[in-house]
This record gives structure tokens, C-alpha cells and sequence, in this order.
């Protein structure tokens, strides 16, 4: 068995409140689970305005697959978030 993990750190400048800040987040969030067969939900920042960091994992039987997948939904995260930005992310594959 393959775990993928990545921990990505996305910037809305145009956020004013927590408000705001999820409807953005929550919008991602409702996009990948929709899109991807992936778990996903907000893991930092959660009293931060501007700033928000995303855990995402998947299970796999190979680490390529895994890998692929991750990246798919970093590139769909990068494309698709209008009112903000990709600050960083971190990816790593475990296996078990």
C-alpha cells in the first residue's frame, strides 16, 4: 500500500474576514473532493484571514500513481483558485 500526502499553503489577499477566507477555502475543498478521489480539508491557518493550508492524501498500489494524482491536484488547485494564490507545498509518498 502507497499513502500520498501533500501539505499545500494557498494566499487570498482579497479575504477581509474568516468569512471570506471560507467561502474560498470551502469552494477548493468541494472542487477537489468533486473532482479527485482524494481526502482533503483545511489543516492550518485556520484563524489567519489571508493564508489557509490544505492537507490532501490518497491511497495507492503504486507510488508513481500516488505521485501523479498529487500533482494533478496541485496543477487543479493552482488553475482554479480566482481569488487567491499557491504559496508552497509539500508532497511525500509512504509506503507501507
Amino acid at each position: 500500500m502507497v499513502i500520498g500526502v501533500t501539505r499545500i499553503a494557498i494566499e487570498i489577499p482579497s479575504a477581509h474576514s474568516l468569512k471570506e477566507k471560507r467561502k474560498v477555502v470551502r469552494s477548493v475543498i468541494d472542487q477537489v473532493k468533486h473532482r479527485f478521489n482524494v481526502a482533503i480539508a483545511e489543516v492550518d491557518g485556520h484563524a489567519q484571514w489571508q493564508f489557509a493550508e490544505l492537507g490532501v492524501a490518497c491511497v495507492s498500489t503504486s507510488p508513481q500513481h500516488a505521485d501523479e494524482m498529487l500533482r494533478r491536484v496541485l496543477q487543479f488547485i493552482e488553475e482554479h483558485l480566482a481569488e487567491g494564490y499557491l504559496l508552497d507545498y509539500q508532497t511525500e509518498v509512504i509506503h507501507l
